[in-house]
């Protein structure tokens, strides 16, 4: 995955934590000091957020309530799904960068 794919993956990942917030994105940028570890921790808590979100949706529509519809659940699964996918990427990734620098020579 190039740089170019790796910046825009966390530029998405930053918007999906703005929206589970609620908050509108240039919030996000005023709040967040650019600093790689918030960066991290704000995405671990979009994605984490996404997942509580669908998982309510999901035990609304079981208790059958009617304001929630199967269609609105499945969306929110999936978002949830992508979301977590996209985070085991980057830690993929994060991981393979650690050991690469590991194994260099100094």
């Amino acid at each position: 995955m190039s740089e170019v794919a790796m910046n825009e993956l966390l530029s998405q990942l930053r918007a999906l934590s703005t929206q589970a917030q609620g908050r509108p994105p240039a919030q996000e940028a005023a709040a967040s000091p650019g600093s790689f570890q918030t960066l991290l921790k704000n995405s671990l808590d979009g994605v984490n957020q996404s997942q509580r979100s669908a998982e309510s949706l999901a035990q609304s529509f079981e208790t059958g309530a009617s304001n929630v519809d199967l269609s609105s659940v499945m969306v929110a699964m999936q978002k949830a799904n992508i979301s977590f996918q996209a985070m085991v990427q980057v830690r993929n990734k994060l991981v393979s960068a650690y050991q690469e620098i590991m194994s260099m020579q100094v």
